[in-house]
């Protein structure tokens, strides 16, 4: 007996399920009510779930388990209601904390101190190379003149450096800034000094008032300005081409984080804040301007703020339980010992556990995002995946990531420790004894505690997605498909 032919069902509202529409009507049909505020790429699973084609080719529909997809590829779907007020129930209030923590530590400003013209602290001033003399070293008596740079080591047991042979350079040098704006002094360049003027080179000088008046001028560096503005001018209009708005939100992103940095973090430390609660208020503000800003108010970035923040939870810990532990103190450069100098209330150690956490901060933020969309996009193309299937499968692509991510922060600790590294070579020092030093087992606590956060940040965020996203089914029960005729065709989202 062959069944009579069912009526197509007419569907007066859509069934869409997180981004699958399941013949409901659209605007190519000329029904009211359908999916119009996102345009997908729509076609027709009938082949592969053995239903026909209703909605193509006029045909009655198949058996019940035959259904077409329409897989939405553009921005993710906003959640329901409830899930809203749940993320915002646990962000809202972080967010006001961090905010209160701003104001109870904001410095007001570095306080002041006077200058001890040691290394960075001194007073300098723009200068412009305005002559250069070839000149005898002995006529200059070039030993007794400090050199353009650092002077070069002397053998061990001799006295004092001996003088140059060959030809110095004589400089005379322009001051350019100040109060004594117009001012010349000359600097001798010795033949091995490793910076070299020109004439009309920019440089920057030194000012010592309590020198004799011949020496309170000197060259200590040269002036590149210029070129950094050019090369920051060519980041900034690359990201922008290829990034278009997004582009242009992450470079306005970065410029918060640098204000948040150079007008909250640092001078809340030096004013005698704990420099591990400045860092976590600091670091949370950068979070939620730079993630907010640059991937928008949605439940997807929510969901990425969370995981961050549990990893930075993670990395505090872990930082500051090994800091104590391997007795690292922090000041281990002449940098930090001169801050402490100036500073001496400031924690050192505590200084080392907030530089980890803000450096960990930004790769943190690339790892959490990729993974939120990971899960997001897995749930476009396949809705009836549960939180278990969403884990599984954006995991495997998580894998790859932290591969690649932890040899990242490896090899930039690496290469900002080389001349270090270099030198224990040089020593011949085991590998042990190279570890053991504590300039180096600050590197190696400050990478490994970071990529420990990092690997942490993959499943923990992956998690939080996978339940976020699996349990946001509005509209019918999770995995049932919706009933009624299938359209092959749909508009292409346009790219």
């Amino acid at each position: 007996m062959t069944p009579s032919p069912q009526p197509p069902i007419e569907h007066t509202e859509p069934h869409g399920h997180n981004g699958h529409a399941h013949a409901g009507p659209g605007p190519s049909d000329g029904h009211p009510g359908g999916p119009s505020d996102r345009p997908s790429d729509s076609h027709s699973d009938a082949g592969s779930h053995g239903g026909a084609d209703a909605g193509s080719h006029g045909h009655p529909p198949g058996p019940p388990h035959g259904h077409g997809h329409s897989h939405g590829h553009g921005p993710a779907a906003p959640v329901s209601k409830h899930l809203r007020k749940v993320i915002a129930a646990v962000l809202i209030p972080f967010a006001v904390a961090v905010s209160v923590g701003m104001v109870v530590l904001w410095p007001g400003g570095a306080p002041g101190h006077e200058r001890t013209g040691v290394g960075f602290d001194r007073q300098t001033q723009q200068g412009v190379v305005v002559s250069i003399e070839q000149v005898d070293c002995k006529s200059v008596n070039a030993a007794q003149v400090p050199a353009t740079g650092p002077p070069a080591a002397s053998p061990e047991g001799s006295g004092a450096q001996a003088a140059p042979t060959g030809e110095c350079k004589k400089a005379t040098v322009e001051v350019t800034s100040g109060p004594d704006k117009g001012r010349t002094f000359v600097e001798v360049v010795q033949p091995g000094a490793p910076r070299q003027l020109e004439d009309g080179q920019e440089v920057v000088v030194a000012y010592a008032p309590d020198a004799p008046r011949d020496l309170q001028y000197s060259v200590i560096d040269v002036n590149r300005k210029l070129p950094m503005a050019l090369l920051a001018g060519i980041f900034a209009v690359a990201v922008v081409v290829v990034g278009r708005m997004r582009g242009l939100f992450a470079l306005v992103a970065l410029v918060v984080s640098f204000g948040v940095l150079t007008l909250f973090i640092l001078p809340a430390i030096l004013q005698g804040s704990n420099p591990l609660v400045v860092a976590v208020v600091g670091a949370s503000a950068i979070m939620l301007i730079a993630l907010y800003m640059c991937h928008g108010l949605t439940a997807r970035t929510s969901v990425a703020v969370l995981g961050t923040l549990v990893s930075l939870l993670l990395i505090g810990l872990l930082g500051s339980g090994f800091i104590d532990w391997a007795f690292l103190s922090g000041n281990t450069d002449d940098n930090t010992g001169l801050i402490h100098g100036l500073y001496p209330d400031i924690d050192m150690s505590g200084l080392l556990l907030a530089g980890v956490i803000i450096g960990s901060l930004g790769v943190l933020d690339d790892v959490t995002v990729t993974q939120t969309s990971a899960v997001w996009e897995l749930h476009h193309a396949d809705p009836s995946m549960g939180p278990r299937a969403l884990y599984r499968a954006a995991i495997r692509i998580g894998r790859d990531h932290i591969a690649s991510v932890v040899n990242t922060l490896v090899l930039a600790y690496a290469g900002a420790a080389l001349p270090l590294l270099l030198l224990f070579s040089i020593a011949n020092s085991s590998m042990g004894s190279v570890a053991n030093s504590e300039l180096v087992a600050e590197e190696i606590v400050r990478t490994l505690v970071g990529s420990i956060g990092l690997v942490a940040s993959v499943p923990v965020t992956t998690a939080l997605a996978a339940l976020v996203v699996s349990a946001d089914r509005p509209g019918s029960p999770a995995g049932a498909p919706a009933a009624g005729p299938v359209r092959g065709r749909g508009r292409r989202r346009k790219r």
